[in-house]
């Protein structure tokens, strides 16, 4: 096997359920992801694999979640305990494709599917309340792990042995991890610009950063 190739370290998928947190808190979610060995990946995410808020996650945009295995060692350390699989509601646990490295617009091929990747994840509070921790968001949020998703551009089976194969680099080389630095914390107009630019940027994050960019300009002009 190559080195630093990336590959699957865990392929799992799971429908939304209601989920009682340690505090006796209801919520309605689709974190939490069983491991599976074989799963169809359409247009629209994975079979038997969902989201319960609409409107923050899932799409077409957001088809697929993908974590970095590496992190895991870091967050079990912090949170003095083990996290369950897929913690972070991720569709493909994926040892090396860490965020500094991964960019907006790359593409891969996975098993016979091939995704693109559009927006790093917008971590919420469910990752707290499922983990059982009250530092993992914000924490997340501070190093930008917080992981990233994709778009399909050719259905397939992906197996949790299937090969990941960097199909192409995207040429303007913005990696998730700045893309993140630069959206949590919201101050720098020409960096929005800059990432608004690449093509491949989820629809979602290309409106959120316009919005920015004209509060951040109007500042500017007052």
């Amino acid at each position: 096997m190559e080195k630093n190739k990336p590959i699957i370290h865990t392929l799992a998928v799971g429908m939304p359920k209601e989920l009682i947190d340690s505090k006796g808190r209801s919520m309605i979610t689709g974190i939490e992801k069983q491991k599976i060995q074989e799963v169809y990946l359409s247009a629209h995410g994975f079979d038997g694999d969902d989201v319960a808020d609409k409107k923050h996650h899932g799409g077409p945009d957001r088809a697929v979640c993908l974590y970095p295995a590496e992190h895991y060692i870091q967050w079990e350390q912090e949170l003095g305990k083990p996290l369950p699989t897929a913690a972070f509601g991720e569709n493909l646990t994926v040892t090396n494709m860490l965020e500094a490295d991964t960019c907006i617009g790359d593409i891969y091929k996975i098993g016979d599917a091939v995704i693109q990747i559009t927006q790093g994840r917008v971590p919420c509070s469910t990752i707290d309340k499922y983990t059982e921790s009250n530092t993992l968001l914000k924490r997340m949020i501070e190093t930008g792990y917080t992981g990233f998703l994709g778009r399909v551009l050719e259905e397939g089976t992906i197996c949790a042995s299937s090969n990941i194969e960097l199909v192409e680099k995207h040429p303007a080389q913005v990696s998730v991890l700045y893309c993140n630095e630069v959206y949590f914390k919201n101050k720098d107009a020409d960096a929005m610009k800059h990432i608004r630019a690449v093509d491949a940027l989820a629809e979602d994050w290309k409106q959120k950063l316009e919005k920015r960019i004209q509060v951040l300009q109007s500042k500017v002009m007052n």
